[in-house]
Order: structure tokens, then C-alpha cells, then sequence
């Protein structure tokens, strides 16, 4: 029984029908923020949510039925375990803004669609990379700060008036959002040579740190589509070496019934 239905939750049709609700739900819970639409069909999206939910509760028990204590020792599965014990919370009284986190559920679609799945790992795997890049990309603003502050904090307090303000400032800039009409060009009518201090800062943040952002994590990509391609081949190995091990006992087993019919023969 138990390995009929780790078949069927295995199965391509039932990750079909899990992502076909997934879907669902997420359309209902973004229209129940629709107050024209609650008034329509509030009923009908709430009793929808419901019935999601149980299906989600239901696939969860036969998953853990399948699999037993293995079930927890998929990073997977204890992800869907989480999103879906959230929303079996009350959500009334102080713990109302777990309401909110329903919407959360849209995110099981990570842990059934493979694709996704592979994104995720290697966004996980690019980390440790990720971390140096943010090590000295807050060296570099801390520097900048500093020499905003002490530069242009006087004469434009409200941007660079204290160290905060200037790493927003700057992180603004970094951003490319409104960096030369809205700050660097005012700054530059009381110091024209300003553009020698944002300049470089630009350089050396947007079009240089952020690419390495994208370098590590398309690195980090790679590397885990060619470990999955390994384990692909692996595998196709493995079941090759088992289909010529039958074969060979196949050869095997009718030489000796043509021996035996010869003999008798």
C-alpha cells in the first residue's frame, strides 16, 4: 500500500494537479484583496481557499505516509511542511497578520517544480561568493560615506548630513535612480568637481561589484545544471550496466536451454 501511493505522489500527474491548485489559490487569495470582488463571490473564494488548503493538508499526510521519517530530511518537504502548518494558524486576534501569510502558499510551487527548484540551489550555492561581494561592497560604501559626509554633509545636509544619510544617498546613486538630475548635478552647481568623487563611486559599484553579483550566481547556476546533468548521466549509466547485466543472464540462460534441447535431442 505504502509504495502504491509513493507512486502516485511521485507521479508527473499528480505534480500537474498540486501546481494546477497552487495556481489557483494564488489567483483566489490576490482576489480576495479586491473588495468588488469579495462582494461578487467573497463566499465562493473563501470556501475555495478552504478546500485548497485540505487538499494541500491531505497531500502533505500521504507524503509523510509514503516516505515515513524520510519525509523530514528533504529541505523540500519540511519548506511545504512550514508553508502549510502557517496557514493552518488561527488567524484572529494578535495573530491576524498570519492572514496575510496564506500568499506564502503560491511559494510551494518552488518545491514542485524541478526547474525552480535547480534556480534555488543555485542561488544557495552561490552564498558563500555572495557574501565576499557584500563584504567589500560595504567597505566601499563605508569609504565613500565617510568622504561624502565630510565633502558635502555642510552644504547638503539632508543627503549627506551624517553617515546614514550618505550611505543612502549613495546606495541611491549605486541604483542609478534619479542620481544625476536629482543629486550629483545639484551638488556639482556648489562643487563643480564633484563628479571626480561620483564618478568613480559609480564605476566602481554599479558596473563593477553588482557584475560580480550576477557573475557568482550565474557561475553558482552552471555548476549546479552540470551536477544535475552528472547525476542524469550517472543514472542513465547505472541503469545501462543493469539492462546489459540482464541481457548477458538472458544469453546465458538460453545457451543452456539450446545445450539441454541438443542433449535431449
Amino acid at each position: 500500500m505504502r509504495d502504491k501511493v509513493r507512486a502516485m505522489v511521485g507521479s508527473r500527474r499528480w505534480e500537474y494537479a498540486i501546481v494546477t491548485l497552487i495556481v489557483i489559490n494564488a489567483i483566489t487569495l490576490g482576489l480576495e484583496t479586491s473588495p468588488a470582488a469579495m462582494s461578487a463571490a467573497g463566499g465562493l473564494l473563501l470556501a475555495m481557499d478552504r478546500a485548497i488548503l485540505a487538499v494541500f493538508v491531505v497531500e502533505l499526510t500521504l507524503r509523510l505516509y509514503a516516505h515515513g521519517l524520510r519525509f523530514f530530511r528533504d529541505p523540500w518537504s519540511i519548506f511545504d511542511f512550514l508553508i502549510v502548518g502557517m496557514a493552518l494558524m488561527p488567524a484572529s486576534g494578535s495573530l491576524s497578520v498570519l492572514r496575510s501569510l496564506r500568499i506564502l502558499r503560491v511559494l510551494r510551487l518552488i518545491s514542485v517544480v524541478p526547474s525552480l527548484r535547480r534556480v534555488i540551489g543555485g542561488l544557495i550555492s552561490a552564498l558563500p561568493g555572495m557574501g565576499s561581494i557584500v563584504v567589500l561592497m560595504a567597505l566601499v560604501f563605508y569609504v565613500f560615506a565617510v568622504m561624502a559626509t565630510k565633502l558635502y554633509g555642510e552644504a547638503f545636509p539632508e543627503w549627506f548630513g551624517n553617515l546614514g544619510r550618505s550611505i543612502y544617498s549613495l546606495f541611491q546613486i549605486m541604483t542609478l535612480e534619479s542620481w544625476s538630475m536629482g543629486i550629483v548635478r545639484p551638488v556639482m552647481e556648489v562643487y563643480p568637481n564633484a563628479w571626480l568623487f561620483f564618478v568613480p563611486f559609480i564605476l566602481s559599484t554599479a558596473f563593477t561589484v553588482l557584475n560580480l553579483f550576477i557573475g557568482i550566481i550565474v557561475s553558482a547556476m552552471q555548476e549546479e545544471h552540470e551536477h544535475e546533468a552528472d547525476a542524469n548521466r550517472q543514472a542513465i549509466h547505472d541503469d545501462t550496466g543493469m539492462i546489459l547485466e540482464e541481457v548477458r543472464k538472458l544469453r546465458v540462460e538460453v545457451a543452456e536451454l539450446r545445450e539441454e534441447t541438443r542433449q535431449k535431442g
